[in-house]
């Protein structure tokens, strides 16, 4: 019988993910201003049109992995707490960790919009299976 508590694993995975993502807004926003490119008042009430794009997409990937992957964090955990965490719902857990990994991969570095979105979209494809999977799914 697997453990359940696996279901922990891809949860601080994602976690980890998320702080790495905290830890590159500093780096682009330092970057940007001992070069000139921006100053602290571009900062004051969040980010003027003077911050270079390559400086806000940090901060704007961190904000997604704080919205969505809410709904992640739940469904495991509820998944833990009724003694539901089956196979499939740790590899749909992982699944769903790799697709928001890659999603942030593509978004702070090379930026190609369409495959932002299939992996976007398929990560919350994952996620909603997770939803119908813990409500659905015949109880063993």
């Amino acid at each position: 019988m697997m453990a359940k508590s696996l279901i922990f694993e891809p949860m601080g995975a994602l976690a980890l993910l998320t702080f790495l993502v905290l830890l590159l807004i500093p780096v682009q926003r330092f970057r940007a201003s001992f070069s000139g490119e921006v100053s602290a008042n571009d900062f004051k009430f969040g980010e003027s049109s003077q911050v270079p794009g390559y400086v806000s997409i940090p901060n704007r990937n961190y904000m997604n992995l704080l919205e969505l992957p809410m709904l992640f964090y739940v469904i495991c955990l509820m998944s833990y707490a009724a003694d539901r965490v089956t196979t499939v719902t740790l590899y749909a857990a992982w699944a769903y960790v790799v697709a928001r990994a890659l999603h942030s991969l593509v978004h702070t570095t090379y930026n190609n919009v369409f495959h932002r979105l299939i992996l976007f979209a398929g990560s919350n494809v994952i996620l909603i299976g997770m939803w119908a999977w813990f409500f659905f799914a015949p109880r063993v």
